[in-house]
């Protein structure tokens, strides 16, 4: 990743542009936002692996859409409200 990825990326989400991953889970019901990033294929390729690391730990089902949008923390989102780290 290039020095100046980081921040173009901030600025990117910062004003909506940044392509997002949501990430829902059930059993255990959780909501993941992976992102941001500056371009839908780059995404994409990323979110394989995230997709494969997460079906590691055996929810009942993972669906995903990828939006363009701002988004802040919290990243990660369980069915009660309560956000992880």
């Amino acid at each position: 990743m290039g020095p100046l990825i980081r921040p173009l990326r901030g600025i990117a989400n910062g004003l909506g542009l940044a392509w997002w991953a949501k990430v829902e889970t059930k059993g255990p019901d959780v909501t993941y936002w992976f992102g941001p990033f500056l371009a839908q294929d780059v995404l994409e390729k990323e979110l394989e692996t995230f997709l494969v690391d997460l079906s590691s730990e055996g929810p009942g089902s993972i669906n995903h859409s990828l939006l363009r949008c701002r988004r802040v923390e919290p990243l990660t989102i369980s069915a009660d409200g309560l956000a992880d780290g």
